[in-house]
């Protein structure tokens, strides 16, 4: 236990040393945050007014950024199953940089919910008794709280446990995580199920009220999340000491593909049966896709979307494609961008259009908006990024071998 204690020491005192890239992104990231800070300050003095959240439509920008968060934290079981349960080894590897993604998009789901809240202080109703007035279980969004929460603290736990076996120069105990493991799968699908059962319980909103919505949430998530990891692994190897086979990257490729392929059939399926069926509630998809009575903001947007998820199934899909790093690059940002702009804006509007009077009010973010949302992407990178730099003096054993030369260094004397 001292051993680790003193590497984790180690890492830690060395986490704010770097060369003049590392220093570039950290000034650059703070600089981001500091912009994202002042405009949340001006949003509490003023309140949500300052937003283009209105009566007609209640969510936004932040809730379109934590529906798409939540599916990238999902998504880190992609990489645990192989590397846990199939002892894949390329994948086995790397899947603690995956759980610091889930445990980075988890916090920035939680910034989010916090500025969308408005008033600070109405976090104490999402909160359990007795600090808060959490309404469970009857309320999903206190479910919401529970699934994501605890997901949180289950790879927390993953990670801190396998960087004391590393630093301790082990590997891990399968026989002591296993159970963890076990429940971070079911965990990580309901996050997303839960977060998809908030918009689908609502009947009155028939383009959420649709039994595919849950699966639809997953299917993107598998796509987006592992996407984003693909582009971090290739930035990792390039500015670490850190050693990654191409074979983990293209089992994620391959992941992708089947994963894609399932997002845009059910798509497929959702769109025929508003648009063949011909009924009223058509609607929101008609506005999204075609626009309505001469509203169309969204729709350049979500062809955009269409079009990128698309191209970026046909390379992922082909091997010569999604084993060639240039394509494959393209493939993952258009996934990401096609994957944010259709569980983003292009999932949290068209629910609220038209309204229940009829009226379309076509909600586009402001600035403040804009400002805090790049603010909150700045955190996460930033606490990815030391995160990353804590683990891999670990990772890589370098710390442990100083440990121990140390130690023999002693001895001789």
């Amino acid at each position: 236990m001292a051993d680790a204690i003193k590497v984790f020491l180690k890492s830690f005192i060395r986490l704010p040393k770097g060369g003049a890239v590392f220093y570039a992104w950290v000034a650059f990231l703070l600089v981001l945050i500091s912009f994202g800070l002042g405009s949340y300050i001006k949003q509490i003095d003023k309140g949500l007014i300052i937003t283009a959240m209105r009566d007609q439509v209640s969510w936004g920008f932040y809730i379109a950024n934590f529906t798409f968060l939540v599916g990238v934290a999902a998504a880190a079981v992609l990489l645990v199953i192989p590397a846990y349960i199939y002892q894949f080894k390329p994948i086995k590897e790397i899947v603690l940089f995956g759980e610091m993604v889930a445990i980075t998009a988890v916090t920035m789901c939680i910034l989010f919910i916090m500025v969308d809240l408005g008033q600070p202080l109405r976090i104490l109703h999402i909160l359990p008794k007795p600090i808060g007035m959490m309404n469970f279980p009857s309320s999903l969004l206190a479910w919401d709280v529970i699934v994501l929460n605890g997901y949180l603290v289950i790879n927390i736990l993953l990670v801190l446990y396998t960087l004391y076996r590393l630093s301790l120069g082990k590997e891990y105990k399968l026989s002591l995580v296993l159970p963890l493991i076990l429940l971070s799968i079911p965990w990580a699908i309901s996050i997303h199920t839960v977060t998809a059962f908030l918009y689908n319980g609502l009947s009155a909103r028939p383009f959420w009220n649709a039994s595919i919505l849950a699966p639809r949430f997953l299917a993107s998530a598998f796509c987006s999340g592992p996407a984003l990891m693909l582009i971090i692994l290739q930035l990792m190897r390039k500015f670490s000491k850190v050693e990654i086979d191409n074979k983990a990257i293209f089992k994620i490729s391959e992941l992708i593909a089947y994963t894609m392929g399932i997002n845009l059939f059910l798509l497929g399926a959702e769109i025929f049966k508003e648009f063949y069926s011909g009924g009223i509630h058509k609607a929101p998809l008609e506005y999204l896709y075609f626009g309505l009575h001469g509203k169309n903001l969204l729709t350049p947007w979500m062809w955009t979307s269409l079009m990128a998820n698309i191209t970026a199934f046909i390379i992922f899909l082909i091997p010569k494609t999604r084993e060639n790093f240039i394509t494959l690059n393209i493939g993952a940002v258009l996934i990401f961008i096609g994957v944010y702009i259709e569980k983003g804006l292009g999932l949290i509007i068209p629910g609220f259009i038209p309204d229940s009077l009829g009226e379309i009010y076509e909600y586009w973010p402001t600035n403040t908006e804009s400002i805090i949302t790049i603010g909150i992407w700045a955190v996460g990178a930033l606490l990815y990024t030391l995160m990353v730099k804590f683990a891999i003096p670990i990772y890589t054993g370098e710390l442990v071998a100083e440990n121990r030369a140390a130690a023999a260094a002693q001895r001789a004397k």
